[in-house]
């Protein structure tokens, strides 16, 4: 499952210029008149973000490695679909994996972080959900976009390849797994695919999963909540979702790892309310609770997508997120596992 490492594009000599000579392009035919220079505020092993101030606010311009590069070809379909809670895209070029957007809003984590007050977070997840839900029957169109194929059926399958992968699992090393993790890992298996057997027979319909949503990802424009950042999307089982919410969460408030609190518990009905169309709201919990128990897996696959491909360097700066995710999955019982406080 090892991928061939390639460098990141924007580390090619005269990559930054060309990218800067687009965004000049693009702010002209837009009528966009430059206040400064092109910035690179950050980049990662994974995409590279510039911005560009004007006049009308700043432009941000944003290219993932080619393993991620789906996220702009499902960015601008998004975008055409759902403009109420995307991001204003200006233009795409989904040749090269280059998007530039108007300036979005505030993260929510600008507002929960220095008041500890989750109120920011309501009525973003049933707004979410709805998303799922109108997104649940275009998959078939997610999946020729490239959002990467991690539907119940098929993640029995991508875990034991994952398993095959050693390196990026770090076997016997500090962090990774140990030889004796992987073993159990190995010899669940079986009981991962029931798993997912079980939670699809809760008939809640597949769709897009935006793999990372946090109150980082959270933009807030006019009152309204805006989804950014899709390149770890997948087409998976919707509740799995849930995990990395409650992990953003758990850090916005400093609360212990694997926390699941009455708050978040309102968060997961707020959520669920609109699946009500599917199931009783218990059998919905219930298969909360099931998906929560796979999303580790799911998150594994996300990153293991990522490092694979994005550069000699990356594994080495972040070695945690594969095997930590795995060994979350070794650890069923916690109260985040279960949804329950």
């Amino acid at each position: 499952m090892t991928e061939q490492l390639t460098p990141q594009p924007w580390a090619r000599p005269g990559w930054l210029a060309d990218a800067g000579a687009w965004i000049h392009a693009a702010a002209e035919r837009h009528g966009l008149t430059p206040t400064g220079p092109v910035e690179q505020p950050h980049t990662y092993p994974w995409s590279c973000v510039l911005r560009l101030p004007t006049t009308e606010g700043a432009l941000w311009f944003k290219a993932p490695v080619p393993s991620v590069a789906h996220e702009v070809a499902v960015t601008q379909a998004l975008a055409g679909w759902h403009p109420d809670c995307l991001v204003e895209l200006l233009e795409a070029d989904t040749g090269r994996g280059w998007m530039l957007m108007r300036d979005a809003g505030t993260p929510l984590r600008a507002q929960i972080r220095p008041t500890k007050d989750l109120r920011p977070w309501r009525g973003v997840l049933a707004r979410y959900a709805e998303l799922q839900i109108e997104l649940s029957a275009r998959v078939p169109e997610l999946l020729q976009l490239g959002a990467p194929d991690q539907r119940l059926a098929q993640l029995p399958a991508l875990f034991e390849q994952l398993l095959t992968d050693t390196a990026m699992l770090r076997l016997d090393q500090s962090p990774g797994l140990s030889a004796a993790e992987h073993r159990q890992l190995l010899e669940l298996a079986q009981h991962f695919q029931g798993q997912c057997a079980e939670l699809a027979t809760f008939g809640i319909p597949e769709s897009l999963n935006h793999g990372d949503l946090h109150d980082g990802n959270v933009l807030v424009r006019a009152g309204r909540a805006i989804f950014f950042d899709w390149g770890d999307g997948c087409v998976t089982h919707p509740f799995v979702s849930l995990r990395t919410v409650f992990v953003s969460v758990a850090n916005s408030l400093e609360l212990d790892d694997f926390a699941f609190t009455a708050a978040m518990a309102e968060m997961r009905d707020e959520y669920l309310e609109p699946w009500t169309r599917y199931a009783p709201r218990e059998e919905l919990r219930a298969a909360a609770t099931a998906a929560r128990r796979i999303a580790p897996i799911v998150g594994a696959l996300g990153w293991h997508r990522v490092l694979s491909t994005a550069g000699a360097g990356a594994r080495e700066k972040y070695p945690l997120p594969v095997p930590g995710l795995l060994q979350e999955y070794l650890e069923p019982d916690s109260p985040s596992m279960l949804l329950t406080e």
